[in-house]
Order: C-alpha cells, then sequence, then structure tokens
C-alpha cells in the first residue's frame, strides 16, 4: 500500500494551491482564520467560482456535471482549501444529496435537481434528527400519509442545520409501522415554501444561529418527490451518512488549526517565556498532533482501500471519531492559549469598523470556537454511536 502522493497527484496539488492563491480573497481567508463563520453570501460566492471551475461537484461522475475525481483527489482539494482557510463546501445538497440521487434517484430527479445544486438555485437542508429520535434516528415519527398523488407530512424535525436560508429539505419520514421501525422509513424532497412549514430559531451556547426546529402540519409533497421505493429510505439514509461521516473528519481543518495555534502559542508569553515552551501545554500540542497524523494516515489508508475498489465501512466511524475529537482538543487549546483573552464575547468585534476590541486577534472567536465545536461529537451520530458500530463491525463485539 503506498501512502505518497504520485507525480501526477503533487502536480495538481499545485493546481489548487495557485487556484486558491488567485480566487480566495484574503479578507474572507483572514475571517476564517479567526474563527469567523462565513455568511450565506459569502458562501454562495465561493460555490460559484468553484462550479465555474469544475470543482464544485468535484467528486460526482462527469455525466452529472461532476469533475469525476478519485478520492486521493478530493482529498487533496480539500486538505489544501483548509490549509488556505478557505470555506468548506456546503455539504447538504452537493456531498450529501446528490450522491443519493445519483445511486436511487430517478431519471427525471437526476435532470432536475442536480443541475439546480450545481448553479445554487436551491438551497438544501437535512430533515433527519428529531426531539426523540437522534442517535437512534430509527424512532423518527415524522410522518407521510399517501393522498392520492401527494404525500401529507406530519412532525417535527430538530437541530437542522441551516434550515432558515434553506429553499428545500430532504426528509426521512415514517410511512409505515409495520414490522422493524427502519422498515417503514421513506426519503422525501420538500419545498420549504410548501404551506404548513414552520421555522424556529434555535439559539446555540456561544449565541449563534445555525440550527433550527422545523415543524410540519398538513404539508402536502407531490408522490414524483419519493426518493427510491417506498418505506426503503432507511437504506438510503445509511448511504448518505457514510458521506457525512468521512467529512466531519476535517483533517485539512485540524492540521491549519493546529498551525494557527503554535503561531499563537509563540506569542503568548507565561514568565517571560512562548507559551509553547510550557511543559505541560507543549505536552498537550504534541499529543493532539500526533493523533492528527496517525489519524491523517489512516484516513489515505482508508482512501488507497476505496481506489484499489474497496468501499469505506466502519471505517467512516474511526474518522469521525477521532477527528471530532482532536478539533474539540485544537479549540480547548486555543482557549487556553489565550487565557483571560478569551473570555469576553463581543459579537460586534467582528463587524467592519469595531474599534473596541480586547486582547489578540486570535482571541476574537477562541471561546466562541470552543463553544460550538461541543456539538461535533454529537451530530452526524454521536461518538458512543460510532463506537459500538466500530465494536460491531470490526472487532465482532
Amino acid at each position: 500500500m503506498d501512502l505518497n502522493f504520485s507525480a501526477e497527484e503533487e502536480a495538481f496539488r499545485g493546481e489548487v494551491q495557485a487556484f486558491l492563491k488567485e480566487k480566495l480573497r484574503p479578507e474572507l481567508s483572514a475571517k476564517m482564520k479567526l474563527g469567523g463563520a462565513p455568511s450565506k453570501a459569502e458562501m454562495e460566492e465561493w460555490h460559484a467560482l468553484l462550479n465555474d471551475r469544475g470543482w464544485l461537484a468535484n467528486h460526482w461522475p462527469k455525466e452529472y456535471g461532476g469533475a469525476g475525481w478519485a478520492p486521493v483527489k478530493k482529498f487533496i482539494f480539500e486538505l489544501e482549501s483548509e490549509l488556505a482557510f478557505a470555506p468548506r463546501i456546503v455539504p447538504f445538497g452537493v456531498s450529501m444529496l446528490a450522491p443519493v440521487l445519483i445511486k436511487y434517484g430517478s431519471d427525471a430527479q437526476k435532470k432536475y435537481w442536480l443541475p439546480r445544486i450545481l448553479d445554487g438555485s436551491d438551497w438544501w437542508c437535512q430533515g433527519y434528527s428529531e426531539p426523540g429520535a437522534g442517535s437512534d434516528l430509527a424512532s423518527l415519527k415524522t410522518s407521510a400519509v399517501r393522498e392520492g398523488d401527494h404525500y401529507i407530512v406530519n412532525g417535527q424535525k430538530a437541530w437542522t442545520t441551516m434550515a432558515q436560508h434553506a429553499d428545500m429539505i430532504f426528509c426521512l419520514v415514517r410511512t409505515s409501522k409495520e414490522g422493524k421501525c427502519q422498515e417503514g422509513i421513506s426519503f422525501l424532497l420538500i419545498d420549504m415554501k410548501t404551506a404548513g412549514i414552520d421555522v424556529k430559531p434555535v439559539i446555540t451556547i456561544e449565541g449563534g444561529h445555525e440550527v433550527n426546529e422545523v415543524f410540519f402540519t398538513d404539508v402536502k409533497v407531490p408522490i414524483e418527490n419519493l426518493v427510491g421505493e417506498e418505506n426503503i429510505g432507511w437504506t438510503y439514509a445509511k448511504y448518505l451518512l457514510t458521506y457525512e461521516r468521512t467529512n466531519i473528519a476535517g483533517i485539512g481543518g485540524s492540521i491549519a488549526l493546529l498551525g494557527h495555534l503554535k503561531q499563537a502559542a509563540q506569542k503568548r508569553k507565561k514568565h517571560g517565556k512562548p507559551l509553547l515552551d510550557e511543559p505541560y501545554f507543549a505536552a498537550r500540542v504534541a499529543r493532539v498532533e500526533i493523533a492528527l497524523e496517525n489519524m491523517k494516515t489512516t484516513n489515505l489508508r482508508v482512501l488507497a482501500d476505496v481506489a484499489a475498489g474497496g468501499a469505506p465501512g466502519a471505517e467512516s466511524s474511526l474518522l469521525k471519531i477521532k477527528g471530532t475529537v482532536i478539533y474539540q482538543e485544537l479549540t480547548s487549546l486555543m482557549r487556553r492559549a489565550m487565557g483571560a483573552y478569551a473570555a469576553p464575547y463581543f459579537p460586534e468585534a467582528a463587524d467592519e469598523g469595531f474599534n473596541g476590541q480586547v486582547g489578540p486577534d486570535e482571541a476574537l472567536h477562541a471561546a466562541e470556537d470552543y463553544f460550538n465545536h461541543r456539538k461535533l461529537s454529537i451530530f452526524g451520530g454521536s461518538n458512543e454511536i460510532q463506537r459500538n458500530i466500530v465494536s460491531k463491525m470490526m472487532l465482532g463485539l
């Protein structure tokens, strides 16, 4: 198994770096480096630039408008993008729904929805979790009852990321109560402008509005918006989650944050010496750096296996577990490095023209970043659930 990049792959890395240098606005990169979140307009701007280059849907087959990249090329692109502090591609349409449509959708669904994902006509969100169905997703209760040429949907979704911006939502709904709970689930595409849909914000612990509750009251959905077969949606959901969990690992983002942390800790002083030289702090940095290098190697091994015709299974869960734990530790170390400067939180400090900033630039979002990323080990399937998957599928327990 060769974990080194080929000459062709190294040349592609240079191509990606040149593109990022030319197209990524320095102001946006600087904002991302300090932990700021891109606005919807900034994400749409970045998507459009990538689409113009043919790199937005880089893992889609060429016949559907994608670049048809092999997994290694995709890894290189994501790694270099995160090292340059570019916005991540919003995954819901491009990386989560699209693979499901390509594999299980009808020809009409592919023809209509895929181009609209590419050109930004539709902003998607994901309707999976419910108040009583998070990691135990099969317990979902949102119902869809067939009436003529429509489904009538009633229920509630929780923790719906960016639903406040969404034009469409792909939803898991219960269409049957017969048999095992996984057997009665279907996969629906629902227009967010349909009568009976109510979106309510959930303000998270750091004060941000990223997630929402979505309520459905007698919402009419055309039957042609059913993906695949009725009551087989659990199969499609598991296929989608494999993509989500691998993406959550965020190796490039962790490498970039580690470098940023080292720079910040070198500038901060403790007893007149750089914080990075303080033994306890240095040991924690070294420990997370070793874990990150190990995870990177594991990811490359998975990519090599996929390139040889394999398919990631429980490996996706391993990457999800390690990737999220590592990123949480990095945000914790950054907050510690900023000391008392990380405690005050001034949202207005991110606004242009603000002159009241307290402390170094790295402190601006340190506490916000730390608290916001407590969620990483929960969403996409909690790390406890992922460990159960690994113990069952890889260890036979």
